[in-house]
């Protein structure tokens, strides 16, 4: 009689990132592949890695005129997904539109998904090992005596790794190297390691070709590399082994015991159920990481994990700080993109297979870490546009979070002293309780803020206003510390041609390139291209450039020169920070008063506490009020009040100066008064008026387009026809294409469309009439970003 086939539907996790069909294989039992459980498939020729999604896939009928292929081996004994999990891979494909296989390709780490798989079988004498292909040789009962052995515990699975894969390569030593200007070789691979971090050996050999084991070896012999096992991640931790001060307080204050109380009874059920999410509204200071830490707490007493997400790998490390300041005997979970890809997977593992609640701090991606039984997720910072991820998998972390907390029946906390109008509009709206802490915690007391009018200072000046600078000096020799924010990396923004006016450009992107003075090459911010300086100018050849403009690492240059003798200045912004453990050694360090200024980017905007810093300076305030963005001014106050929330945070009252070169802007009256309520209302009413967020759902299409393909093809109406007659008759709006604020990006024409309407399924249909039209015309890549953070 022949045995019924019983179908098994696999997402894969890898290209094509299909959804197949298989048959459940004679040789192992229905429990051996749950849904969630990763497992071995044969595709073509070769072996893939996927997930069962379900057991109770269609089987094809007997006419259909071919057979299902069995699936091959499972990887693991227990499913490493539960179907709350699989519930939001689901949940994200749809939205995206996509395969699960591609969602679970972009979660997984390096070492998950891959197929290379050995099995060892422990049974009789020495263990005997098979790999995939030679798994799929045997017969039918040589796999069936081997699922008893599975089953039993005999017989494991594990990735394979090539050796080259295990040597990793990274820099040591900070730019300028010591390296000849014509060892392009060299300046090659030290440019890739410096951008891209360790790196293994295999793909540096891919990337850069098979020549460069031979210029490896060679930097390594200088001690200007080393190569050796991937390293880890450092941690957070200074060099007597206690950690620097976290400014957590743990006297709760009765408005944070009061929120406390609230996130307690809906985490047990006691509020409205549909309510899972809520806003903790506190001013800079107030101690809303004290409440987090509390509602952790009471999570993990009721045997339920917590996930505390920041926005930047800068706050995780001091959440994770104050984290393990109050929970000194827990094996905390610390998960971020920037690990190595074998510690992510570690975390991976640990969170789907160790028993008991976990307590897990990081970034965005910690969301996907496969936690059983979740309590609690705490986004601090949620206004943070960091929480969106637009490349690659696409999502919004405040949705995910939300939606895991449903399925959970858990609590989503939003943190925020300056919320996403959005959030606060939800709030105030009755979708979102919320709770206000107004004050700071203890004696601690706002900053006094001041404006300081920059409008008299050229592009080659120092950016330090003379009344800033004089300021500066009065705290440093009082023995204080100063914070001066310029969020603008590198040395110099432009580099002007004496001799013919013009300024370096990125031949592929058409914007000005940045001089970096310690790597003595001019970068392009949005493609990486770079160049090596002095370099000769493309028009009239001369090598004469000079620097307008100032960055972070022309301004640590300024002030070290300015300031008293012993006075030591730190910078922190992406390129002090490439090195492993540099970010969390420029903390420490300064977090130990080793160095009275710290200089840096929005990176140190937010979260960090040191009680000793009674100076912030905004040294440019004015950056993003002018961009072609709705969010610009709310961008610009969060970002000021945040920066203005270092300073004070001690004993000693703490003074913030704004430069700016547009006094009568209205943001700037509702940052020096700390005034959200006012700012929230004046923007409100704008968006309301120019019909942006919260009142409309906005969706933005980017496309690229091709040389092949002309301007006037695109800009013309044909293509935008049918979207637009598909606005009109539903009452949405279709605007554009227009070329975009950066109309050419690493070589590549830009433009872009705006598409509003009521609702998200309005949005998608209009996508989809304009997305018939486009794929019609080879040569245009197009896609859809839902509620955009970049506009540009």
């Amino acid at each position: 009689m022949k045995r019924p086939v019983r179908p098994v539907r696999v997402a894969l996790a890898s290209p094509p990132y299909a959804n197949l069909t298989y048959e459940q294989p004679a040789w192992l039992p229905f429990e051996a592949l749950l849904p969630g459980t990763r497992v071995l498939v044969p595709l073509g020729n070769g072996m893939r890695l996927g997930v069962v999604l379900s057991g109770e896939a269609e089987a094809p009928t007997d006419d259909a005129g071919y057979a299902l292929k069995p699936v091959l081996w499972p990887v693991e004994r227990t499913p490493l997904f539960s179907e709350p999990y699989l519930d939001m891979i689901r949940n994200l494909a749809l939205r995206q539109m996509e395969y699960e296989g591609r969602i679970l390709g972009q979660m997984l780490p390096a070492g998950l998904k891959t197929s290379r798989i050995l099995y060892t079988v422990y049974e009789g004498g020495a263990p005997r090992r098979l790999k995939s292909a030679e798994l799929a040789k045997l017969d039918d009962p040589a796999k069936k005596e081997l699922a008893r052995l599975w089953l039993s515990g005999n017989m494991e699975a594990k990735s394979i790794e090539p050796a080259a894969a295990v040597e990793y390569a990274s820099v040591v030593k900070d730019p300028p190297w010591p390296v000849r200007p014509s060892a392009k070789r060299q300046i090659a691979l030290l440019e890739y390691l410096w951008d891209r971090g360790p790196t293994a050996r295999a793909v540096l050999a891919r990337e850069l070709g098979p020549e460069t084991s031979t210029v490896l070896n060679t930097l390594a012999d200088r001690g200007i590399i080393t190569i050796g096992p991937q390293p880890a991640f450092c941690e957070a931790v200074d060099e007597t082994g206690c950690a620097a001060d976290s400014g957590v307080c743990y006297d709760l204050s009765e408005g944070q015991a009061a929120a406390l109380a609230a996130f307690e009874k809906a985490l047990d059920g006691g509020g409205n159920g549909s309510l899972v999410s809520h806003l903790l509204f506190g001013v800079t200071g107030s101690g809303k990481t004290a409440v987090y830490l509390e509602l952790a707490r009471a999570c993990l007493a009721r045997g339920r994990s917590v996930v505390l997400l920041a926005p930047e790998v800068a706050l995780a490390i001091n959440l994770r700080r104050a984290v393990c300041a109050v929970f000194p005997d827990r094996n905390v979970i610390f998960h971020h993109g920037y690990q190595p890809p074998k510690e992510r997977e570690r975390n991976f593992l640990r969170a789907a297979t160790e028993q008991g609640p976990h307590l897990v701090v990081g970034t965005r991606s910690a969301l996907f870490l496969p936690l059983r039984e979740m309590g609690a997720v705490v986004l601090d910072e949620e206004h943070d546009a960091s929480f969106k991820q637009d490349e690659r998998l696409g999502y919004q972390a405040k949705e995910v979070a939300h939606f895991l907390a449903v399925q959970h029946g858990g609590v989503c906390i939003l943190g925020s002293a300056t919320p996403d109008v959005k959030t606060y509009h939800a709030a105030q709206s009755g979708l979102l309780p919320h709770h206000v802490l107004s004050e700071r915690f203890g004696d601690a007391v706002m900053p006094s803020m001041e404006l300081v009018d920059i409008r008299s200072i050229g592009p080659t000046d120092s950016l330090l206003a003379p009344y800033s600078a004089a300021r500066l000096r009065e705290v440093v020799k009082a023995g204080d510390q100063a914070i001066i924010m310029l969020n603008r990396r590198g040395y110099s923004p432009l580099m002007y041609c004496k001799e013919c006016g013009q300024t370096a450009k990125c031949v592929n992107c058409d914007i000005g390139l940045t001089y970096h003075k310690g790597r003595e090459r001019l970068i392009c911010h949005y493609c990486g291209d770079s160049l090596p300086y002095p370099l000769l100018c493309p028009t009239c050849g001369s090598a004469d450039y000079l620097p307008m403009g100032e960055g972070t690492e022309r301004l640590e240059e300024t002030l070290s020169a300015a300031l008293p003798r012993g006075c030591e200045v730190l910078r922190l912004d992406r390129d002090s920070t490439r090195r492993p453990g540099r970010m969390e050694a420029i903390i420490n360090a300064f977090a130990r008063k080793e160095a009275q200024v710290l200089v840096g980017t929005q990176m140190l905007s937010k979260g960090h506490h040191f009680p000793d810093v009674t100076l912030v300076v905004a040294a440019d305030a004015d950056m993003g009020l002018n961009l072609p963005d709705y969010r610009a001014a709310e961008r610009s106050f969060q970002l000021l009040v945040q920066v203005a929330g270092r300073a004070g945070r001690g004993e000693r009252p703490g003074c913030v100066l704004i430069q700016t070169r547009n006094p009568d802007h209205y943001c700037w009256q509702y940052v020096q008064e700390n005034d959200y309520e006012g700012f929230f209302t004046q923007e409100l009413e704008r968006r309301r008026k120019r019909k942006y967020p919260p009142f409309v759902k906005l969706g933005l299409v980017r496309l690229e387009v091709s040389p092949s393909v002309s301007d006037s093809l695109v800009l013309g109406a044909t293509l935008a026809q049918p979207a637009r007659d598909v606005a009109r008759s539903i009452g949405a709006q279709f605007l554009g294409p227009v070329p975009a604020p950066i109309p050419r990006l690493r070589g590549k024409r830009r433009y872009q469309c705006l598409l509003k309407a009521a609702d998200w399924p309005s949005v998608r249909r209009l996508y989809a009439a304009f997305h018939d039209q486009v794929c019609s015309v080879a040569g245009i890549k197009i896609t859809l970003d839902l509620d955009p953070l970049d506009m540009l």
